[in-house]
């Protein structure tokens, strides 16, 4: 699906349409956030993209304005318990399930439309789109949302936990983060234990 196979549906019917993203599944630290976005039509964003084309500062600038301009916004997130209680994937649905629930206004969504090609359960019509960040202008603007929203969340960590250099890599697994874990050891509640190489430095057998 594209932008223009949209007009194919009658306006009405989906008036509302909600993209999602998220960032993060790579991570060995953090949560994995989502968001989910429904554009206002009359209020256009310009530079909307798959917010990994775009640079910190673009990010920092278009996200303000996301949540200024959009109908409706939302932002929800997945702890690294719950990743290695319920595994990636279904972590990331869940996160996916809460943006979308916590949507400003109560705002219900006629259709929603998914980066990937999988999509979460939820009880409203989906469509996934593979590289849909960049491809339909909503998801672009919810990736934009995970994006800063998580960031946000990772400087507050460093800041807590200089040391661990999280502003600098974001939680991934940098040769420099992993120097900084053999160093200083695993923080409570932040690593995601069924990842590798924590999960082998813990010995972590299953159990979150």
């Amino acid at each position: 699906m594209s932008e223009s196979d949209l007009d194919l549906f009658a306006p009405e019917q989906f008036s509302r349409i909600a993209g999602v993203d998220e960032v993060g599944r790579g991570c060995l630290a953090g949560p994995v956030v989502a968001a989910a976005v429904i554009l206002d039509p009359a209020r256009p964003i310009e530079g909307l993209r798959d917010s990994k084309k775009l640079s910190e500062a673009r990010r920092e600038e278009l996200a303000p304005v996301i949540r200024e301009r959009a109908l409706a916004w939302g932002v929800g997130e997945a702890t690294p318990e719950e990743i290695d209680r319920l595994n990636i994937l279904q972590a990331t649905f869940r996160a996916m399930q809460r943006a979308l629930e916590g949507l400003t206004g109560g705002i219900r969504p006629t259709l929603v439309l998914v980066d990937g090609n999988r999509l979460p359960k939820i009880d409203i019509r989906a469509e996934a789109i593979v590289k849909g960040d960049d491809r339909m202008q909503a998801i672009s603007a919810a990736s934009i949302l995970a994006k800063t929203s998580r960031d946000a969340e990772l400087r507050r960590l460093d800041a807590l936990y200089p040391e661990y250099g999280f502003a600098r890599h974001k939680g991934y697994g940098t040769a420099a983060h992993i120097e900084a874990i053999r160093k200083f050891g695993l923080i409570p509640g932040i690593y995601r234990k069924s990842f590798e190489p924590v999960r082998t430095m813990t010995g972590w057998s299953g159990e979150a």
